[in-house]
C-alpha cells in the first residue's frame, strides 16, 4: 500500500479544521489530523512526526508563532504553512524569519492551497535528500546497478523483487563486498515506498552512544556537546526504508532498544521522555553468522527472530565467476574518462577468473582501478594486477619455475624488480609506488644486487 502524506492542521476554529480535512481527504493522498490549539499541537507532534503542518497564526493559549518555533526546533524537516485572517506583510516576514515555508491568507483558495502544500512536500523531500547526500558522502561511491548473469544471483534478485511488495522485515546475509547494499536498495526501489527515503546506517562504524543517537536522535542537553535537538535517521526515513548495514555488530546495550522499535514502531530520542512512532520498513544485513553470535551470547535471540522474517543469501564472488567478465567491463567503463578506451587482455581475464576473490566485488573493483593506473597504453595485462592474496595471478607473474615457496627476501626482491620494470626503472616513481623513499629503494637494489639499465 502506498503511504499517504501525513498532515497536521492546527486551528482554533473547528469549522476551518473540518473543511480543510474534508478537502484534503478527498484527494486520497493525505492522512489528516486536526487539533484546535497550540498546546495540543505540541503534544501531538511529540508523539509522531508529520510530513507537513498547516498552522493558524492567531490562537488562544499558545500562538501559532510559538508553535512554529517549537516545530523548527524539534522537527526541522517538517515544512509549516501559516494560515491567518491577518495576512499583512509584517506577520508574513516574522513567520518567514522563524522558518515558515509559506503564508496563506483566510479565506483561502483551495487550488492555491493544495499547490502550496505540494510545493512544500517537494521542498521537504529535497531537504531530506540533501541530508542523506551529506551522509552518503562519507560512504563509498558507486552506482546502484546490479551486474549479474549467474543463476545464483538471478535467484537472489527474483526473490528480492518478490518480497519487495510487502512491508516485512528483510535480512540480507553475505560476505563483505558482495553487494548487500545493492540488494537492499533493490528491495526498496521495487516497493511501494520507492518515492520515500532510503536511509543507510552502518552499524559497525559507530560506537554505542553515537549509534543510538544516530538512529533515534537526541534532545538538546542530552549529553555533553548536545547543543541542539537532532532528529534520528528513523525519523528521516519515515515513510521509506531504513537499511541497517552490519547489524550483527550492534552491541548488547543498543540491541534491546532496536528490538523495541522493531516490535512497537516506537522510540525515544536520547534524553527524551516522550515515545514517538514512525512508519518505516527495516532491511538489515550482516556478514556474520547470527545463529553463532546468539550461541556465543553476543546477539539477542529474540532480535534474531524479529530480523529473520525473510532472509536473502548472497553468494560470494568465487561462487558466481560467470559474472566476473561483465563486472570487469562495468568497472572499466565506470572509471574511464569520456574519450579514453582500455580493455583487458584474455590472459589477464583468465587469471582473474582463477582467483578466489576473498574481498568479493569490492576487491575486484579496486583491483581494476589499480590495474588501470598501472597499465600502459590501451590494454590491461596480467602484469598490471597486484592482488592481496597469494593467487594464480601472482604465481604466474612472480614465482620462478619449480619454486613452490619463496622467502620474504626473495619475494621482496621479485616485487621490486617487477615494479622497477613497470615504471621503466624510474626510481622516483618506483619508490612512490612501493611506499618507500628513493634512498631506501637504492639500498634495497644494492642489497639484492638488482641490475638496472639506468645505473649511474
Amino acid at each position: 500500500m502506498v503511504r499517504n502524506h501525513s498532515v497536521l492542521i492546527v486551528d482554533d476554529e473547528p469549522s476551518v479544521c473540518f473543511l480543510l480535512k474534508e478537502e484534503l481527504s478527498e484527494l486520497k493522498k493525505f492522512n489528516v489530523v486536526t487539533v484546535n490549539d497550540g498546546a495540543e499541537a505540541m503534544n501531538t507532534l511529540q508523539q509522531q512526526p508529520f510530513d507537513i503542518v498547516l498552522l493558524d497564526v492567531k490562537m488562544p493559549r499558545l500562538s501559532g508563532m510559538e508553535v512554529l518555533k517549537f516545530i523548527r526546533e524539534t522537527h526541522p524537516t517538517t515544512p509549516v504553512i501559516m494560515l491567518t485572517n491577518f495576512a499583512d506583510v509584517k506577520t508574513a516576514i516574522e513567520a518567514t524569519k522563524l522558518g515558515a515555508y509559506d503564508f496563506v491568507g483566510k479565506p483561502y483558495n483551495r487550488d492555491e492551497l493544495i499547490a502550496t502544500i505540494n510545493r512544500a512536500l517537494e521542498h521537504r523531500r529535497l531537504t531530506i535528500d540533501n541530508e542523506l547526500m551529506k551522509y552518503e558522502l562519507s560512504r563509498k561511491g558507486g552506482g546502484k546497478e546490479i551486474i549479474a548473469v549467474s543463476a545464483a544471483m538471478k535467484t537472489v534478485i527474483a526473490t528480492a523483487k518478490k518480497v519487495a511488495s510487502s512491508d516485512s522485515i528483510v535480512h540480507i546475509h553475505g560476505p563483505s563486498g558482495s553487494g548487500k547494499e545493492l540488494i537492499a536498495n533493490l528491495v526498496h526501489s521495487e516497493s511501494q515506498r520507492r518515492d520515500h527515503p532510503f536511509v543507510v546506517v552502518n552499524c559497525a562504524s559507530l560506537p554505542d552512544t553515537l549509534l543510538e543517537s544516530e538512529l533515534f536522535g537526541h534532545e538538546k542537553g542530552a549529553f555533553t556537546n548536545a547543543y541542539q535537538m537532532k532528529q534520528g535517521l528513523v525519523e528521516v526515513a519515515n515513510g521509506g526504508s531504513l537499511f541497517l548495514d552490519e547489524v550483527g555488530d550492534i552491541s548488547p546495550l543498543v540491541q534491546p532498544k532496536l528490538l523495541r522499535f522493531l516490535e512497537m514502531g516506537e522510540f525515544r530520542r536520547v534524553g527524551g521522555t516522550v515515545s514517538m512512532r514512525v512508519d518505516v520498513r527495516i532491511i538489515s544485513a550482516t556478514n556474520k553468522d547470527l545463529n553463532a553470535e546468539v550461541k556465543a551470547g553476543r546477539f539477542r535471540e529474540d532480535l534474531l527472530y524479529r530480523l529473520n522474517v525473510v532472509t536473502l543469501k548472497i553468494p560470494p564472488l568465487k561462487e558466481r565467476k560467470e559474472d566476473i567478465p561483465l563486472l570487469v567491463e562495468h568497472f572499466l567503463n565506470q572509471k574511464l574518462k569520456a574519450k579514453q578506451t582500455k580493455k583487458i587482455d584474455n590472459e589477464a581475464l583468465q587469471a582473474l577468473l582463477q582467483y578466489d576473490w576473498p574481498g568479493n566485488i569490492r576487491e575486484l573493483q579496486h583491483a581494476i582501478e589499480g590495474a588501470m593506473l598501472m597499465s600502459h597504453g590501451d590494454e590491461i595485462t596480467a602484469n598490471d594486477f597486484i592482488l592481496t592474496q597469494t593467487n594464480v595471478v601472482q604465481e604466474t607473474i612472480f614465482t620462478p619455475k619449480g619454486t613452490s615457496i619463496l622467502t620474504m627476501n626473495e619475494l621482496e626482491k621479485i616485487h621490486i624488480e617487477h615494479t622497477l620494470k613497470k615504471f621503466k626503472y624510474n626510481r622516483g616513481k618506483t619508490s612512490k609506488a612501493l611506499g618507500i623513499t628513493v634512498k631506501t629503494l637504492y639500498l634495497k637494489i644494492k642489497r639484492y644486487k638488482i641490475s638496472t639499465p639506468n645505473e649511474e
